[in-house]
């Protein structure tokens, strides 16, 4: 991903006073999070601590609603790969950031959060323009699926945040079908200060860090969560387990996939079932001393299974050996606790 960056002459808070207090008070939150960890597993784990945030609100572009939040600036890791070899790198805040802002996208009318879209943010005060980003694909274990990254502001104040949001990348079947064809853009006004973002609760987890297993999602009250259906519809085709990342399979003969059965799968994170975008996922289905299908599941999106990846199989069935490699890692960027994890698969069987 190309990542553009525009910011003006930068001021702090005032730089006296109780103003300039609180802001070096929020900086001191981030500038000193605990340390990133030696020991790290190469799967989800506890990380060194959790954060609150608070929500700017809500708007409609096009198709889409976007949900706009913001907390401490914070770290955060990107996808990396030198000659194939996928890893990611860190990313700190800078000194002249003030906020870490967040966004997520979905359909309005069925709940369901839509990845792959693209999208970027300008933020302006009085008119003129304090900062742009084309900003990165994300996944936390507290939000899911979104997208984020660290803001530096002029001081308390109205802002005005313009989210563009481009058009989705995905197959899409039922309700969905024909919708998200478009780039579309919101507005919305962002009252910010100093003080406001210093009562953001920031939690230790000094006693759980490192362990194996995740921070539980935050609790959404205006916006989804990017969570996979607690049962998927179709026939249940098994599960499996590659790099931590939870593979589920389902078979569908419905008439908005095709004349063809559907096969779904979908990608999710171990413990809270977060739906997993942006991943190269191919499939070997084998049934009757023959292959049925061997290639590229494509991303998609659906009231009911929700983001998945598929492909039409020719009288699939229960009883196929259905394999599934992993062929390029989650092309998000990450949040401490999965910045080890999901980078090297082993093919995996539905079972």
């Amino acid at each position: 991903m190309r990542r553009r960056r525009f910011l003006a002459a930068t001021g702090t808070a005032a730089t006296f006073g109780l103003s300039g207090c609180l802001a070096e008070l929020g900086r001191i939150y981030t500038s000193n999070e605990p340390p990133v960890l030696s020991n790290r597993p190469d799967e989800p784990y506890i990380p060194t601590h959790v954060e609150g945030m608070k929500m700017v609100g809500t708007a409609d572009a096009g198709d889409y609603r976007v949900g706009v939040f913001y907390g401490y600036p914070h770290r955060f890791w990107v996808m990396d790969d030198e000659d194939g070899d996928f890893g990611t790198n860190l990313t700190r805040p800078a000194r002249s950031d003030d906020v870490h802002l967040m966004a997520t996208v979905w359909d309005p009318e069925t709940g369901v959060v839509v990845p792959d879209t693209g999208l970027s943010v300008e933020l302006f005060q009085d008119g003129s323009l304090v900062g742009e980003e084309v900003i990165y694909s994300m996944l936390s274990q507290q939000m899911g699926f979104h997208y984020g990254a660290n803001f530096g502001l002029d001081g308390d104040g109205t802002y005005e945040i313009r989210v563009s949001v481009g058009a989705a990348t995905l197959n899409l079947f039922g309700e969905l079908d024909g919708k998200f064809q478009s780039a579309a853009a919101a507005r919305l006004d962002f009252e910010f200060s100093a003080r406001d973002r210093n009562d953001i609760p920031f939690t230790r987890l000094d006693d759980k860090k490192g362990d194996r297993g995740a921070a539980k999602p935050m609790q959404m009250e205006m916006t989804p969560l990017g969570r996979a259906p607690a049962s998927l519809p179709g026939d249940a085709l098994g599960s499996g387990v590659a790099s931590d990342l939870r593979l589920v399979g389902t078979a569908i003969s419905d008439s908005r996939f095709g004349d063809d059965t559907y096969l779904a799968v979908s990608a999710q994170t171990p413990y809270n079932k977060l739906v997993v975008p942006r991943t190269g996922l191919s499939a070997t289905v084998s049934g009757g001393g023959h292959v049925r299908f061997d290639g590229r599941l494509d991303p998609g999106l659906d009231p009911e299974l929700g983001f998945h990846y598929g492909a039409t199989v020719p009288e699939l069935s229960p009883e196929d050996d259905i394999e599934l490699s992993v062929d390029v890692p989650p092309q998000v960027a990450r949040h401490e606790g999965y910045e080890t994890a999901f980078l090297e698969f082993d093919t995996t069987t539905l079972s």
